[in-house]
């Protein structure tokens, strides 16, 4: 049996067939790729079970919290001020980062974020390193950028160890593999991990295959990559959140730590992460307290530590997030997933229909705005409105309201080419525009209605309308247009019931 090794992967992967980096477009509208994914039984399955555990546990500790909404009003204010002083706290964090022995490297997109790091990699003489969970490194395809050097990039956490032996894309924010069965878990590992031909689905075994398989790398790699969920001007001190202690081995055992931080992870100052550390278990795991919170400021004394730290700050389009108003509400994220776990869409159709590391409400939103709405227009089409996703979230980002903001985009983007404005739905919208801008023309279209609608009315409701209105009808009945309107009504009453009163007599003085 075929067994999997990243580093021959690695050296596969830099001949020449090797697949491309991930592009700025997503590979399929979302309305396509959910058709997919509704149509996988276990899927949804999997989904449904997972989010509705979930979101039961977050309840129950959310509910412990007596000012739980005074700490979300926090955590938004902070965030808030962090991204309108933006500037000043990224040259605060870089000084802070140098002055205790770290060096700070600004990469203005995927592709200076991905040389920065193989250069440090390479200049370090490694062809393989380690990696702490990171959605950044994920949106900049850093795995495949390595691996066109030469360079085998082994993840370390669980889940994505999973992602990555699937050789597939991560479907939630905090559990990549949520989308798959302790069976399919089970199956994988039989056929791509040495030594597990007799391996049960039971978590712990699973569990102790994954830790006997990257034993050996946390050992020898000399080279730790990990992602930043805080990042503390004030300090200099980056944090990491995470449930297996693998993030600790690979931030004290390698002799070189690079971690890669997208600027929106900021925070002005050490007091701060009171807050986010109250709100991020809570509304991720479900959990009091994180089992592993590691920080670290510049350089451990020699020997307790890397050698060196690197930290590569990311734009990659973030800036151009900031200049919009309402739309960069989405870089307040603190990437807890609650709204995932909440979204009625999502819940049915899994992460990868989003086909983006981003997927559910905020990804929703967060992704057209970092590669254009002409890259990911059906995004913020992928969500019901019902505003749950505003509710749960640790820092009160408006999801609803940037959604429909994105939306205008998306329709002026359409307009602005001769085709958009020929789209049968731009001609509509206008034709429609005009009939409602006066009451003289909504009357005599309403009167056309009631002609026309003859051929679609059936037991008094209309069940199926002809072509793309047929979306409308699919799952609904409409009520057809009714034989006489309000105004209509009131004239006739006006005409025919209103006693009419005889006339004053005037009064002189």
């Amino acid at each position: 049996m075929a067994r999997h090794d990243p580093t021959t992967n690695a050296e596969l992967m830099s001949r020449e067939g090797v697949p491309p980096l991930p592009t700025k477009r997503p590979a399929m509208a979302f309305e396509d790729a959910a058709r997919l994914s509704l149509g996988d039984t276990q899927l949804r399955f999997n989904m449904g079970k997972a989010t509705t555990t979930i979101r039961g546990k977050r309840t129950k500790v959310v509910d412990e919290m007596p000012d739980w909404e005074a700490l979300r009003e926090a955590g938004r204010a902070i965030k808030d001020r962090t991204l309108r002083h933006l500037d000043k706290y990224l040259i605060q964090l870089e000084e802070s980062v140098a002055r205790v022995g770290g060096k700070v490297h600004w990469a203005a997109d995927a592709e200076d974020a991905n040389r920065i790091v193989a250069g440090l990699v390479k200049s370090h003489g490694a062809r393989e390193v380690v990696k702490i969970k990171s959605l950044t490194t994920d949106e900049i395809g850093l795995n495949e950028a390595l691996a066109r050097e030469g360079i085998a990039a082994y993840e370390t956490d669980l889940a994505e160890l999973i992602i990555q032996l699937a050789d597939e894309r991560s479907s939630h924010i905090l559990v990549p593999a949520i989308h798959k069965s302790r069976a399919e878990i089970r199956e994988l590992f039989r056929r791509t991990l040495e030594g597990t031909e007799g391996l049960s689905d039971d978590p712990k075994a699973l569990a102790a295959a994954a830790r006997t398989h990257l034993r050996k790398k946390f050992l020898t790699v000399p080279v730790a990559i990990s992602g930043v969920n805080f990042g503390v001007a004030e300090t200099g001190t980056v944090c990491i959140v995470e449930s297996e202690g693998n993030g600790r081995m690979c931030l004290t055992l390698p002799k070189v730590l690079i971690s890669v931080m997208g600027v929106e992870k900021l925070i002005p100052t050490w007091r701060d992460l009171e807050v986010y550390l109250q709100l991020l278990p809570r509304s991720s795991t479900a959990e009091r307290m994180n089992p592993y919170t590691s920080f670290w400021t510049g350089l451990a004394p020699p020997g307790d530590g890397p050698d060196e730290f690197h930290l590569v700050l990311l734009d990659d389009g973030r800036t151009k997030v900031l200049a919009d108003r309402i739309g960069r509400q989405a870089l307040q994220c603190i990437r807890c997933s609650a709204c995932l776990n909440v979204c009625p869409v999502y819940q049915r159709t899994g992460g990868h229909a989003y086909n983006s590391v981003y997927p559910g409400p905020i990804g929703a939103i967060l992704t057209p705005q970092l590669v254009g709405v002409e890259n990911a227009g059906s995004l913020p089409y992928a969500s019901s409105l019902c505003g749950y996703c505003y509710e749960v979230c640790p820092v009160k980002i408006n999801i609803p309201e940037v959604l429909l903001h994105l939306r205008g985009q998306v329709v002026r983007k359409k307009q602005e080419s001769f085709l958009g404005r020929l789209s049968p739905e731009n001609v509509s919208m206008q034709g429609l525009a005009k009939v409602f801008s006066t009451p003289r023309r909504y009357a005599a279209m309403q009167k056309l209605g009631r002609l026309g609608q003859k051929l679609v009315v059936k037991n008094g409701v209309i069940d199926r309308l002809p072509g793309s209105l047929g979306g409308w009808t699919a799952v609904r009945d409409v009520y057809p247009v009714a034989q006489q309107t309000f105004r209509e009504w009131w004239a006739e009453r006006e005409r025919t019931v209103k006693p009419k009163l005889p006339p004053r007599e005037e009064t002189r003085p």
